[in-house]
């Protein structure tokens, strides 16, 4: 369950475990106690404490309140509370066209932002009835696996950091930098992006890039392998996540967990194999499955997708056929910006995609992607314009956010900060 501000007592002792909420001073620490509120158990003489963890603490992954009651060390009740990133993200859909929307997606997991500009465009493309060329698809799943480890690598070595491995931390992040460079050569920027358009994608592949994506390739298997050797064996990583935030797979469907967190415990279910789109049926990958539902297992579901994208991007390089990138209609395609340069009815064409965007016939679709964090979902209401009448997001992080006060009931604090990093949470996603 998630709560807003509007939830929780203001000030004061409750009958239902509610807390006071932090003073500015409490805020800037990141974790405050107020004192003790009421009894852990009917007929019992102990007292339980709540703490405020978060919103502004290291260990939340963003602005993420939890709202902790404690019996001593151990987690008697835990409350995600969300709101302060609130931006009103589908609500600004209403009043930009199509085209327009596309740098907002960058913006709701901004540690996967070409992956999440597809989910959109797919869902666009959906309303309009259109299919991208073949090239631009193979594309579009190129840059959704170099998201998918790009985030997964933030993801690990963040939570590593969170558990005491600094040297982890370290490690990720010079892998990021290279997957970094491999975007700014293809979208020319290196985390908001907007590379992927109606109808196709922003730009062909530069000259050399296959080259410099299969030299990362080869060093990036290298580099697993190491964090393996690092964390999947070590003692301390092992004590502080097996058998941590177990979640069985009947509860985890209920709750409405997807992606490595629906996997680790056990339900073999992938979009891209399940739910297909773009060109996944033509590849061969695996998807990874896990048994005990820990923090262990969600661990290692990623270091296994990890592998998985990178099979992925190998065939890519292999099996991209040649092609146009986008569709030939020049109301719904941007025309090559040298021909805008060059050529009165394309600078018009261009002209009147980007001043009036396009307009979409009447009708409610919805489509969604596997995602590093899970399914990412657009549903789309058309009127007819050239903007959605209505735009919401499924968003992963905010429904495996729900899982946390089951996975952390009957934990200690220090339990917390590993279930926190095993759903790898991005609050630009959970808020909107």
């Amino acid at each position: 369950m998630t709560v807003t501000e509007k939830d929780l007592p203001t000030s004061g002792r409750t009958d239902g475990g509610g807390s006071a909420l932090p003073s500015a001073d409490a805020v800037r620490t990141g974790l405050t106690a107020t004192a003790p509120i009421h009894a852990a158990m009917p007929g019992s003489r102990h007292q339980t404490m709540t703490v405020n963890m978060g919103p502004q603490h290291p260990s939340t992954h963003g602005v993420l309140r939890i709202n902790l009651e404690l019996d001593g060390e151990i987690v008697v009740r835990a409350v995600p509370v969300c709101g302060y990133l609130h931006r009103g993200y589908e609500k600004i859909a209403e009043s930009k066209t199509f085209h327009q929307y596309i740098p907002y997606t960058d913006r709701l997991d901004y540690l996967a932002p070409l992956s999440n500009n597809v989910a959109y465009i797919l869902a666009v493309e959906k309303l309009l009835g259109i299919e991208a060329p073949v090239r631009a698809q193979w594309i579009r799943v190129m840059v959704c696996e170099l998201a998918r480890i790009s985030a997964h690598l933030l993801g690990v070595g963040t939570w590593a950091l969170d558990l005491g491995a600094q040297s982890m931390f370290f490690y990720t992040f010079r892998e990021r930098e290279a997957i970094y460079n491999l975007y700014e050569k293809l979208t020319g920027a290196r985390m908001t992006t907007s590379f992927t358009r109606i109808g196709g994608i922003m730009a062909d592949l530069p000259d050399g890039f296959l080259d410099d994506m299969a030299g990362f390739i080869k060093q990036m298997k290298k580099k697993i392998d190491d964090y393996e050797r690092l964390l999947t064996k070590n003692r301390i990583w092992i004590r502080r996540t097996r058998d941590i935030g177990i979640i069985g797979p009947a509860e985890a469907i209920n709750i409405g967990l997807t992606g490595p967190a629906l996997r680790g415990s056990g339900v073999d279910w992938d979009l891209r194999r399940d739910r297909p789109y773009l060109v996944y049926p033509e590849i061969e990958f695996d998807v990874v499955v896990g048994r005990a539902g820990d923090v262990y297992d969600r661990y290692l579901m990623r270091i296994g997708e990890m592998r998985q994208s990178l099979r992925i991007l190998e065939q890519v390089a292999r099996m991209i056929p040649d092609g146009p990138v986008n569709i030939a209609d020049p109301r719904i395609s941007y025309p090559p910006k040298d021909r805008v340069y060059s050529s009165m009815e394309e600078l018009i064409y261009h002209f009147k995609i980007a001043a009036e965007g396009i307009r979409a016939p009447a009708g409610e679709v919805y489509h969604a992607i596997e995602n590093p964090k899970g399914e990412l979902g657009f549903f789309i209401k058309g009127d007819g314009t050239n903007h959605p009448y209505r735009l919401q997001i499924r968003s992963p992080s905010f429904l495996n956010l729900q899982s946390l006060p089951r996975l952390c009931e009957g934990h200690q604090i220090a339990d917390v900060i590993a279930i926190i990093g095993s759903l790898d949470i991005v609050l630009g996603e959970i808020d909107r």
